[in-house]
């Protein structure tokens, strides 16, 4: 069993080999993120802004952050 895994792994390691000599010669071509990647996250950044712009300016959101005058004491029960 131990000469098989060993010619298995031998294959294996060989495949990546043969895939990276493959990858080294080959000429790089720019994928989707190489191209658009920065747009797209202005974009996103430009619209998360434009966003919570409004949530906070606009949308009539009373936040109330401040518990003052809201707690109010209950009796104490013996």
């Amino acid at each position: 069993m131990f000469p098989v895994a060993r010619a298995a792994l031998n294959l294996t390691a060989r495949g990546i080999q043969h895939t990276a000599v493959r990858q080294a010669h080959r000429k790089y071509e720019p994928n989707f993120h190489d191209k658009y990647g920065n747009l797209v996250l202005l974009g996103g950044a430009a619209v998360f802004t434009a966003i919570w712009g409004y949530v906070f300016t606009q949308a009539g959101i009373e936040w109330g952050l401040s518990p003052v005058g809201r707690i109010t004491p209950k009796e104490w029960r013996e």
